[in-house]
């Protein structure tokens, strides 16, 4: 088939090469980004059938869970603090922002020594613990004696989060440790926790406002109020996830402008063996390992991460809290900073700066 020509505006022109340039697709051929345009068109439908499958899976093993939970810790959450108490505005020399540092347990963590660089930093700004990594994040230097501001954020209704409060060294900080607790957290969880002298600070995680007055977090909402938190206690959204939970918190509740990510990959390395892939969570398993399956090129899609130059394997429920978190960030005010210091990962895009950690410790120490 000889080649053809079409005639197209100088500006609109600009536009798509600007927006193939954006895509990481500056060095590649005008047929490898159609066929990534036409790909992504049709990855549409999948994503949303993704996203009522994922909602699904949860209301089906989390929703009697939650509203159990919530019951056992209603006695509790009158008489703590409500997640309102933690803004403490903070006079900073020469204009300076607040910053928080917020850090997830992806493989970037371990790989790039982010802990250890962190240890060595004289920051002086908020650390917000993801659950998962707060054990890690103490081991390595990473504790409240060192960055006085210092937060561990739990949202998951399930047992299992337990066992990220439970070693001597979490009782060796833990009071100087502020807790920020979901009201649908395992009882259990936030008492062990409690008993490690973590102040606990409660707030609601929105997965169904939008179903009006009979949702149930209307209901639990009212039930807050009648006691002490009369005003009632904030809500974030959560991503479906404990890093953008602890991306909410820093900007909504402690009221950081500058937020950066280490340990929030949402994403696999190329060289993650697929056992470790397909292990993940929900991820359909029955799905043969071939990656010329159209299936399998939809669900597990390898992207190009231009800020670092690197590729990042997606499954479906990483493209989910991916795709989830990036248009939260789209829709933050615009006086909030979010700096992908992860160097790798998903999330990069429009209002994400991307920065080595090294760089971000040295500009924001």
């Amino acid at each position: 088939m000889k080649n053809e020509e079409f005639p197209i505006n100088k500006n609109i022109y600009r536009n798509i090469l600007n927006s193939k340039n954006k895509l990481g697709f500056e060095k590649k051929s005008w047929d490898d980004y159609l066929n990534f345009l036409s790909q992504s068109f049709g990855k549409i439908q999948t994503e949303n059938t993704l996203e009522k499958k994922i909602e699904k899976v949860f209301y089906e093993k989390s929703f009697e869970k939650i509203v159990q939970n919530f019951a056992f810790n209603l006695e509790y959450i009158w008489k703590e603090d409500s997640a309102k108490a933690l803004f403490e505005p903070r006079k900073l020399a020469n204009n300076e922002k607040k910053s928080a540092i917020v850090i997830g347990i992806g493989p970037s963590l371990a790989k790039n020594k982010h802990l250890e660089l962190l240890a060595d930093s004289h920051y002086d700004g908020s650390i917000v613990c993801c659950d998962g990594a707060l054990i890690p994040s103490l081991k390595r230097g990473v504790t409240p004696d060192k960055f006085p501001n210092f937060y561990v954020v739990s949202i998951d209704p399930h047992g299992i989060i337990r066992k990220c409060y439970d070693d001597p060294i979490v009782r060796k900080y833990g009071n100087k440790i502020k807790g920020i607790f979901s009201t649908v957290i395992e009882p259990s969880t936030v008492e062990l926790a409690r008993n490690a002298g973590i102040k606990i600070h409660w707030l609601h995680t929105l997965f169904d406002y939008n179903e009006g007055k009979k949702s149930f977090n209307q209901i639990s909402s009212l039930m807050v109020k009648i006691k002490n938190h009369f005003n009632g206690l904030p809500a974030i959204q959560t991503g479906g996830n404990i890093g953008t939970s602890s991306w909410f918190v820093s900007w909504r509740i402690l009221h950081c402008s500058i937020i950066a990510l280490i340990g929030i990959n949402h994403g696999w390395e190329e060289d993650d063996s697929w056992d470790l892939i397909m292990s993940h969570g929900e991820n359909p398993t029955h799905i043969d390992i071939d990656k010329n399956n159209p299936e399998f090129k939809k669900l597990f899609p390898t992207i190009y991460n231009p800020d670092f130059k690197c590729n990042c394997i997606l499954d479906p429920i990483f493209l989910y809290y991916s795709n989830a978190f990036k248009e939260f960030i789209k829709m933050s005010p615009n006086w909030l900073t979010t700096i992908n210091a992860t160097e790798g990962g998903s999330i990069f895009g429009e209002k994400i700066k991307s920065m080595y950690f090294k760089d971000f410790l040295k500009l924001y120490k």
